[in-house]
């Protein structure tokens, strides 16, 4: 959860993805822009049930600690479930996903106005989505542009079409313009963000693919430092964006939504890959890009899963090479097909989360170590963390300076999370 407020704009709090951080700051220049002042904005996420209850809980506190404050919620659970948030009675205002970006949904007398306590409109009618220009975010270090919204698939365990209707595109001009504006105003990296990032072009003319945007965006802002792309569908990386990724500029790190490792209960959660495809991408993006980190999502406990299936999961880790694992512990959502099927014991997937968190941890510290020693090179994030280029965390023992720099660092040892890294001339 991200908490930020300035002194003459509204306290927004964020829940969820990166998407949702680089909407809240576009909502936070609607909202200051209009002149919103007294307000707390709640971002929220709906990917799971704990997702939804977390957003609730953070009504009720939000509300308790800023008293006779207006309480505006919006982003994915108020989309999906817009009654259920009206019905709350710390709640003013319930503002869909779509409307929380246009600039006229921000001006006070409208907005705390009247009697209207839903402003959410149909996810599945919007067509386009338009860049919005911000200054950037995390200060100077890196700044997220999203490319694309929504999504056109439909796996079984996912209400967040729902809540960010089917994908669209960003056209090419407006990425590259934004790219270009952020590396003006300082921004060493840039990550673009999306639901679906890889469906973007699809809706465009000439389904440009999203290799091709890359390579837009690196021959068109030569000055840009570093680019990253956050989490795609294994499924969909194209040749371009194969060809690319040997690219220096390009990040050498990538996020996969692979979500397990049993070919059955992929098939079950209506994913378009294999176990098998799985482990060709990680080896042939790595015989491309031989320096490429590996991170993915894997859900833990879905409906059917047997001990055999979860095994598969957790061997996909070592044999896909995953470093940076993000588990979820399956949680039925209403309205998805998964929540038809057959259910786990709750503790059997707490379970087998916490053995997959284990794995993902063995993995992480052998990824770790073979830094011992090295002298790297990593962007300064915020006080005495900072990020090498393939995403490994580093914390410096001293001040390594200001935020957007990149420094040298002598790797002095690891602690199982994280390099810890004296600074180096």
């Amino acid at each position: 959860m991200m908490k930020s407020k300035s002194p003459s704009s509204p306290q927004l709090i964020t829940l969820g993805c990166r998407l949702n951080t680089y909407e809240s700051e576009v909502m936070r220049g609607h909202a200051t822009d209009a002149g919103l002042k007294d307000a707390v904005i709640i971002n929220t996420c709906a990917v799971t049930s704990e997702a939804v209850r977390s957003a609730r809980q953070t009504i009720r506190r939000a509300a308790k600690d800023n008293p006779d404050v207006p309480i505006l919620v919006t982003g994915c659970a108020a989309q999906i479930d817009p009654d259920m948030f009206a019905k709350m009675p710390e709640v003013t205002r319930v503002i869909g996903n779509h409307e929380k970006m246009q600039a006229e949904t921000w001006h006070p007398s409208d907005l705390l106005g009247g009697h209207e306590k839903i402003r959410v409109n149909d996810i599945m009618s919007v067509r386009e989505t338009a860049a919005h220009l911000i200054d950037g975010m995390e200060g100077r270090a890196r700044a997220y542009v999203q490319v694309q919204n929504g999504c056109d698939h439909r796996c079984t365990f996912c209400i967040i079409p729902y809540g960010r209707g089917n994908s669209r595109s960003v056209p090419a001009g407006e990425v590259v313009s934004q790219v270009r504006r952020l590396v003006e105003t300082g921004h060493y990296e840039v990550v673009l963000t999306g639901v679906d990032l890889t469906s973007w072009g699809a809706d465009l003319p000439g389904t440009p693919q999203l290799g091709n945007l890359v390579q837009r965006i690196l021959k068109l802002v030569p000055e840009l430092k570093q680019l990253r792309i956050s989490s795609i569908d294994a499924i969909e990386i194209d040749d371009a964006l194969m060809e690319t990724m040997a690219e220096p500029r390009l990040a050498p790190f990538m996020h996969l939504s692979l979500q397990h490792g049993d070919d059955l209960i992929l098939k079950r959660m209506k994913r378009r890959h294999s176990r098998a495809d799985a482990i060709a991408l990680t080896d042939r993006l790595r015989a491309v890009r031989p320096d490429i980190a590996f991170g993915a999502d894997i859900i833990a406990g879905f409906p059917t899963e047997t001990e055999a299936h979860f095994e598969n999961s957790a061997r996909l880790v070592e044999e896909c090479g995953l470093s940076f694992l993000h588990v979820f512990p399956y949680s039925p959502r209403p309205g998805t097909p998964a929540a038809r099927m057959p259910q786990l014991d709750k503790a059997v997937v707490k379970a087998r989360a916490a053995r997959l968190r284990e794995v993902g941890a063995a993995a992480l510290e052998q990824h770790l170590r073979k830094y011992d020693g090295q002298t790297v090179e990593a962007l300064v994030e915020r006080g005495n963390s900072a990020r090498l280029p393939d995403f490994t965390p580093l914390q410096f023992e001293s001040d390594p300076g200001e935020a957007g720099r990149t420094v040298r660092a002598h790797i002095v040892r690891q602690d199982g999370k994280q390099l810890i890294g004296a600074l180096t001339a």
